[in-house]
This record gives structure tokens, C-alpha cells and sequence, in this order.
């Protein structure tokens, strides 16, 4: 059994872990990363990476079907496997960054097996014991698998081995309307698939619902059948693969189960650290620490938070700058936004319209844009969509988008909100015409305008001026 003493060790090298190991070794700390399945974790290899180069494939075969100006269109020719080998360069092309080698380079110490607590202050991976001053919980999560009577006995897809398929499912029935469902749906759909989703409660639940429709409606003209209030109670195989409803059967060529995901915490004997814990992840203070082992630190979706990438990475700061500065540090939630990567995307960042008019009441202005009244939308003909802005005494408190680009029109709100900015602050920046960017500088200028243009207090300044300047 070797040994080896750290600054910190890391569990798990997907992006929050890689994150803190890479800050850390660069400002000279000693760090052994311990990850039992692939560099990168689930984003690089499952979720994030494949699932957008799948969807671009799919967004250029639409194209196609859809009439241009001066374009009449096509019925495209599909070939799912090369779809997905695409996916496979998209994932190589990536994984050099996340890779043993790099980080090795950069001074951390990698072992590529599982780990395991052995005491509060020592982790066993593999032949290595690994004594280190903070440890940090960065396993992150896999996809929920449901007690659906009959799935245990019928083959199905999840996340994790959607993307090895090679050729296309003639019909595949998707079980949960989230945006992991929604996503591969509208995908499969483009890439010549017939789909089906069973979702129990709404489709995109979790979103506002004027812009959940709008994407939804969207995915519906392309095809998808979408089932609401519909609850898989019994699965059975044949040919294909049969989910039983309250409304029926619905028969298909594959099944792929989207419900959500679950923190990945098994393995880790945390109760032989002393670690508290439940299903939701390690519970920690605001800080990301362990409530109960003050050497522990979680991060990403073992903090028992929300599931993206970008939250783990941020969460990564907040270890290195408590860990290894011993500067106070404290996780925000107010300021991390989401995106469901349909099309049109649907963004969020900040509180929704039912939280807010919950938590400020008739203080809450309500701001609707539309992308119909977007000169650059109209000229390239993606005018379906709107920004839902929520302002409270001058400042946004929350922001949803359905439309192109949601996903990068939303960074200016989420650097407002995590800045705590006025919304004087967007609607005082001059941007380039025509660009959707410019959605949000009217929905900011739009908060101002009854205060300018119809107050009579204002008209009447200016008529006084006008009658004493030369």
C-alpha cells in the first residue's frame, strides 16, 4: 500500500474537481486527484459536450427543411451514424484539457480508481492511502433510474449510452419532459425519428410557462408528440419496447429514461469520515464545507444544489479561495443562470414571476419583449420568442428568455445580478445594430420609458426649458 500525503485531495475529475485541482496545483498546493471512471466526468463524456454536437447536426438537417426567402426546401439525408461520429470528434477533440496528462503536467498527482473513506482524514483509492489536510467531494451524479415495473427486464437508453448508438432509433419514447427529454427529442425528431415524450406533471416545469409554450409548440410543429400528465406505469418488451399508460400503449424501438439525476455518493463510505449526508449530496454550509467534517468540502452536484457545469465550476472558486487562501467565502444561488438547449432556447438566471410577486409584491414590474419587434430577428426570420424581464426599484431580479440564442443573450443579465447592477446599467450601453443583443437594452430602456416619455411632470420641465434656453 502506498502512501501519500496532500494539501488536497480531490474525488472526482469531472468540472468542478478538475477545476480545483488545476487552481490548486497553480498556486502550489499539493493535489492528488482520485477519479474511477473517465477525465472529464459526465459533461465531457455524457451530457454537456455530446448532447450540443448532436443537437447542431440535427439544427443543420432542419435547416434544410425549412423554406428560406429564395430557398425552397429539402428533405435531408440523415446519416445518424456519421451524427454521432461527429459527437465522438466533438468529445476528443475536448478531452486533451481534461486529460491525465495535462494535469500531471501541471504537478497533481492522478489515481485512476475509485476512492473511498477510511478515516476522517484518510482516503484509500485503489493500492494508495491518501492522507490530506481538506478533501473535496466532487463525484457529481448519474441519470435516475426509475422503479417503473417491467424496465428492469427490457433494454434502455439513459444519458450515459444514448450517444454509443449507431443507428437511429425508428421510434424513440422518452420518459421525463425536462430538459434532458426535451432536448434529445427535438434532436431525434430533426435527425428523422419519430418521438414520443411521457412526461407525468408539464413538459420544462421547472420554466416559466410563457416560455416554456413557446418552445414546446415549437417541438410539437416539428413532430414530437408530447404527453402531459401521463405517468409510465408498467414497461414491457416484444418487438420494440411497450410503455403502459392510463391512456394507452405506447409502443416503440427504444426507450430512453430522462427523469433526472441522482448524486453519485455510494462509494465513498462518507459516514467512515464522519461526513453528513443525504440523497440530495453532502450537506454543507454556505461556504461548501461539511457541516460535520470541517476537512471536507463539496462541490458541483454533491453539494446538493443544482445540476450544471458552470455551478460546479463557480463552486470550485469558492474551495480555492476558502481552502486555500482562508478567505471568507460564501456560494450564491441568486446569480447562476440555466438554459434548456431547444430550439428556440429557453434562459434563466435570478428568481421566476411567481417567486418574485411571492417575495416583493406590488413592488415587482413585470417587462415583456418580444423578438418580433427585433430588427435583427425579423431579418433573419427567428421571430418567435420573448425576454420576460423582472424589475424591482430599478434593479432585475430575475430574467427569462425563449428565443435564438437565448442561452448567449442571457450572460448580460447574469453579470447584472451577480454584480448587483441597475438596470440603468443595460439600458445606458450602446450596442452594435441590428443584433438580438439589443432585445435586452429595450427591455431595460422599456422600464424607463413611462417615466420619461408619460410623466407630466417631465412634459412640463420641458416646456418651461424650451421657453428660457436660446
Amino acid at each position: 500500500m502506498t502512501r501519500l500525503d496532500a494539501d488536497i485531495c480531490v474525488i472526482g475529475a469531472g468540472a468542478g474537481g478538475l477545476s480545483v485541482a488545476a487552481g490548486a496545483a497553480r498556486m502550489g498546493a499539493r493535489v492528488v486527484l482520485v477519479e474511477g471512471n473517465k477525465m472529464g466526468g459526465d459533461c465531457l463524456n455524457h451530457g454537456c459536450v455530446p448532447s450540443k454536437a448532436l443537437i447542431s447536426v440535427a439544427a443543420h438537417a432542419q435547416a434544410l427543411r425549412v423554406p428560406g426567402a429564395a430557398v425552397a426546401p429539402v428533405r435531408p439525408e440523415v446519416d445518424y451514424a456519421a451524427a454521432m461520429d461527429h459527437v465522438a470528434r466533438a468529445i476528443a477533440a475536448i478531452a486533451p484539457v481534461d486529460s491525465q496528462e495535462r494535469f500531471e503536467g501541471l504537478g497533481v498527482t492522478v489515481i485512476r480508481d475509485w476512492g473511498r473513506f477510511v478515516s476522517p482524514t484518510e482516503l484509500q483509492a485503489g493500492d494508495h492511502i491518501v492522507k490530506a489536510r481538506r478533501f473535496v467531494v466532487a463525484t457529481g451524479s448519474r441519470p435516475f433510474v426509475p422503479p417503473i415495473d417491467g424496465l428492469d427486464r427490457v433494454p434502455y437508453l439513459t444519458n450515459e449510452t444514448i450517444f454509443d448508438l449507431r443507428e437511429r432509433p425508428e421510434h424513440l419514447i422518452i420518459i421525463g419532459g425536462g430538459p434532458i427529454g426535451i432536448e434529445m427529442a427535438q434532436a431525434h425528431a430533426r435527425l428523422g425519428s419519430r418521438v414520443t415524450v411521457i412526461e407525468a406533471a408539464k413538459a420544462l416545469g421547472r420554466e416559466d410557462r410563457d416560455l416554456a409554450e413557446v418552445a414546446l409548440a415549437r417541438l410539437r410543429a416539428e413532430g414530437v408528440t408530447i404527453l402531459d400528465g401521463v405517468t409510465a406505469d408498467r414497461i414491457s418488451g416484444g418487438p420494440g419496447v411497450s410503455v403502459h399508460t392510463a391512456r394507452g400503449e405506447i409502443t416503440g424501438s427504444h426507450l430512453l429514461i430522462a427523469i433526472g439525476r441522482q448524486v453519485d455518493l455510494e462509494r465513498l463510505a462518507l459516514d467512515k469520515a464522519g461526513v453528513a449526508h443525504d440523497r440530495r449530496g453532502v450537506t454543507v454550509g454556505p461556504g461548501l464545507r461539511s457541516v460535520s467534517n470541517r476537512r471536507v468540502h463539496a462541490v458541483g452536484d454533491a453539494a446538493g444544489g443544482q445540476q450544471f457545469t458552470h455551478l460546479a465550476g463557480y463552486h470550485a472558486g469558492i474551495v480555492i479561495r476558502s481552502a486555500l487562501l482562508g478567505l471568507p467565502a460564501r456560494a450564491r444561488t441568486d446569480h447562476i443562470p440555466r438554459v434548456t438547449y431547444s430550439d428556440p432556447e429557453i434562459a434563466h438566471v435570478g428568481l421566476g414571476e411567481d417567486e418574485a410577486r411571492a417575495r416583493f409584491g406590488d413592488r415587482l414590474t413585470v417587462i415583456r419583449q418580444h423578438f418580433a419587434d427585433n430588427d435583427r430577428a425579423i431579418t433573419s426570420g427567428r421571430t418567435d420568442g420573448m425576454i420576460k424581464l423582472l424589475v424591482v426599484r430599478g434593479r432585475p431580479v430575475g430574467v427569462g428568455i425563449v428565443g435564438a440564442g437565448a442561452g448567449e443573450l442571457i450572460g448580460i443579465w447574469a453579470l447584472a445580478l451577480a454584480n448587483r447592477l441597475r438596470l440603468s446599467a443595460i439600458a445606458n450601453t450602446v450596442l452594435p445594430y441590428p443584433t438580438l443583443a439589443e432585445i435586452n437594452k429595450r427591455a431595460a430602456s422599456a422600464y424607463f420609458s413611462p417615466k420619461l416619455f408619460e410623466s407630466p411632470m417631465v412634459k412640463r420641465v420641458v416646456s418651461l426649458v424650451q421657453r428660457w434656453i436660446a
